[in-house]
C-alpha cells in the first residue's frame, strides 16, 4: 500500500491517561500508510495528556490533536469529535487505554475495499493485565470471514456492541447522523452499535484480531464495565439496552431488535446476577427493583425461546419474586456453564418446577434438552493432605435425564487462571449410589504438579452415547474445608494450597510453592489484618 492510499482516520480518545495514551497513539501510527491520520481528542485532561499529545504531535506530522474546551464525562462526545474531523474515507476508533496490534488498519482496509461494504468488523481479544491473558470477544462470529448483505441476516451482531473492533465509511455515518450519545452515557457504544446496524449497512467480517482490549482489574480507576459496584451501572446498562432495542425496533429490524434482548438475557444478566450476593442488601433490593421492571417490558416471545436456557430461567424466576430471593441457587444458574443446585421439585402433576414455592415457574423444557446442554450440577471437595491430596465429585440427577444419559465418566483439568495452561488432569470413573440419586467420582490430585498460581477446575461429564457436558464444580464445604494448607512437597520443600469458592460458586485452587511463596502469602494476610 503506497502513501497515496491512505484512507483510514484513527480517532484516539482519552481523559486522565497519561500512562498509556502514547502507547495507543503510537500503535495507531504504527500501522503504516493505510493510515492517513490520527486525530488525538483529549477531553480536557488534568494530568499532563494534553501537553503529552502535543508533544507527540511536533515530530508526527500525521498526528492531529484536539482539546475539548469542558470534560464530556463521557466517550461519546469526543468520539463524535472525532467523527467530525477525520478527513480520510474511513475511520476507527481507539481507547486510549488499549491498542491496535500490527497489520489490523490494512487487513480491514483490505477487506472493505474488496467488498464495497460500508463496515469491516474483525476479531477483539481481551488481554488481562498483567499477566497478558487473551481472551477472544465474540470468537465464534469472527471464526471465519464473511460477507453480509443485512444485518438481519446474521443477528449475532447486535452481541458484539463493541465500536472499536469495526472500520466504518465515513460518509456512511454523515449521511445516516450516526453518532454516538453525548455527555455522559455509559455503554454508549450500545446505542451507536444498534445505530449502525439500522441503517443496513453491508458487512464483512475477518477473523484476524484488529484490536487488543486492555483489562486492568487493579487500576485506581476501573472502566465502566469493570466498575460494576454501584446501582447507576446497571442502571445505565439496561436503559443502554432498552435505547438499542428502541433504534432497531424503530428501524423495522425486529430480528436483530430482538437479539439484543437475547444479548441482555445471555449475558448482561447472568453476570450480574452472579454478583448479586457479592453486593449489599440495598444494592440487591434496588437491582432486583429495577430488573423486574425492565424484564416487564419484555414479551412472551423473548422469553419463550428456548425457556430452558440459563438467562431465560433466571429472568423467569426474578419475574416471578417480588423480593430478593433464591440468590445462592441463581448464581450457579448463572454461571458459566449454567449449574442447576438441588432441591428439583416438582408439582402436583409432577411437572419439574423451580422449586416447591414457585411452582409457576415451570422446568419442563429441561425433559426435552440434550444431555450435553443440561445444566448439570457437580459438587466437589478437596482435601489437600500430606498423605495425598484427593478430589471427590458427585454428579447429582435432574429429573431422570442423567440415568436417561448414563454418565460413565468425569475429565478432570487444573487450569492456570491466568495462563489458560493445563497444569493437570485425568478421568475418573462415575458410579452411581445406592439410592440411585447420584454418582461419585474421586481421583488423585498431585499438587506438586501444578506449582505456584491460581487454578479453574474443568470437568466434563462422559455420557454412554459419546456426547459429553462441558461444566465446573460447585464448592462444597464451609471454612473447614476451603481453608489454607501447608503440604510437604517434593520439589519445593513445602506448598501452600487453598481450595476457593469463586464468585460464581465454583472449586478453585489457589498454591504458593516453596518457603518463600509461602511467607509472602503469609505476609499479605497479616498486613490485610493489621489493616
Amino acid at each position: 500500500m503506497t502513501p497515496h492510499q491512505a484512507k483510514v482516520s484513527v480517532v484516539v480518545i482519552g481523559y486522565d491517561d497519561a500512562a498509556h495514551v502514547a502507547d495507543a497513539v503510537r500503535s495507531a501510527l504504527a500501522q503504516g500508510p493505510a493510515v492517513r491520520e490520527v486525530v488525538a481528542v483529549d477531553d480536557r485532561s488534568t494530568d499532563g495528556s494534553a501537553a503529552l499529545l502535543d508533544a507527540l504531535a511536533d515530530g508526527e506530522p500525521r498526528l492531529r490533536v484536539i482539546h475539548r474546551p469542558a470534560n464530556s464525562g463521557g466517550c461519546g462526545s469526543p468520539r463524535n469529535d472525532g467523527i467530525d474531523a477525520a478527513t480520510a474515507p474511513y475511520v476507527m476508533f481507539l481507547d486510549s487505554d488499549d491498542v491496535l496490534p500490527p497489520g489490523a488498519v490494512e487487513a480491514l482496509l483490505r477487506s472493505a475495499e474488496a467488498h464495497h461494504v460500508q463496515v469491516a468488523a474483525g476479531l477483539c481479544v481481551r488481554r488481562e493485565l498483567p499477566s497478558g491473558r487473551e481472551v477472544p470477544w465474540e470468537r465464534a462470529l469472527y471464526a471465519r470471514p464473511a460477507l453480509i448483505s443485512h444485518p438481519s441476516r446474521r443477528p449475532r451482531l447486535a452481541h458484539d456492541t463493541l465500536c472499536v473492533n469495526k472500520l466504518y465509511r465515513t460518509d456512511f455515518l454523515r449521511e445516516h447522523g450516526i453518532r454516538f450519545p453525548e455527555g455522559r452515557h455509559p455503554y454508549e457504544d450500545f446505542v451507536f452499535t444498534a445505530r449502525v446496524l439500522a441503517a443496513a449497512p453491508r458487512i464483512v467480517l475477518i477473523p484476524d484480531t484488529v484490536y487488543v482490549w486492555h483489562v486492568r482489574r487493579a487500576a485506581d480507576r476501573l472502566s465502566i464495565s469493570l466498575d460494576r459496584a454501584g446501582i447507576d451501572n446497571w442502571r445505565a446498562r439496561t436503559e443502554a439496552n432498552r435505547a438499542a432495542h428502541e433504534i432497531l425496533l424503530g428501524a423495522g429490524e425486529k430480528r436483530l431488535a430482538r437479539a439484543v434482548r437475547a444479548k441482555f438475557l445471555d449475558h448482561e444478566l447472568r453476570m450480574y446476577t452472579r454478583e448479586l450476593e457479592l453486593r449489599t442488601p440495598d444494592y440487591r433490593s434496588a437491582w432486583w427493583d429495577l430488573t423486574r421492571a425492565y424484564l416487564s417490558t419484555f414479551d412472551a416471545a423473548d422469553l419463550g425461546v428456548d425457556p430452558a436456557a440459563p438467562g431465560r430461567l433466571v429472568a423467569r424466576v426474578i419475574l416471578a419474586r417480588p423480593a430478593p430471593r433464591d440468590l445462592p441457587r441463581l448464581k450457579e444458574l448463572a454461571a458459566r456453564p449454567a449449574r442447576l443446585l438441588p432441591p428439583y421439585a416438582r408439582d402436583g402433576d409432577g411437572t419439574p418446577v423451580w422449586s416447591a414455592d414457585l411452582p409457576e415457574v415451570s422446568l419442563e423444557h429441561l425433559l426435552d434438552r440434550p444431555a450435553r446442554l443440561l445444566p448439570a450440577a457437580v459438587d466437589a471437595e478437596l482435601r489437600p493432605r500430606a498423605r495425598g491430596t484427593r478430589l471427590r465429585l458427585r454428579l447429582h440427577e435432574l429429573y431422570g435425564r442423567m440415568a436417561e444419559a448414563g454418565p460413565t465418566a468425569v475429565d478432570v483439568e487444573f487450569v492456570h487462571r491466568e495462563e489458560g495452561r493445563v497444569g493437570l488432569s485425568g478421568t475418573a470413573p462415575l458410579v452411581a449410589d445406592r439410592h440411585g440419586g447420584s454418582w461419585s467420582a474421586e481421583t488423585p490430585v498431585e499438587l506438586s504438579a501444578l506449582g505456584a498460581g491460581v487454578w479453574d477446575l474443568r470437568l466434563s461429564v462422559r455420557f454412554r452415547d459419546g456426547t459429553s457436558r462441558q461444566t465446573s464444580a460447585h464448592a462444597l464445604g464451609g471454612p473447614g474445608l476451603l481453608r489454607r494448607r501447608a503440604v510437604p512437597d517434593a520439589h519445593h520443600g513445602v506448598l501452600l494450597v487453598q481450595p476457593y469458592r469463586t464468585h460464581a460458586g465454583a472449586l478453585g485452587l489457589r498454591t504458593a510453592s516453596g518457603w518463600r511463596g509461602m511467607s509472602e502469602v503469609v505476609s499479605r494476610r497479616l498486613r490485610r489484618l493489621l489493616h
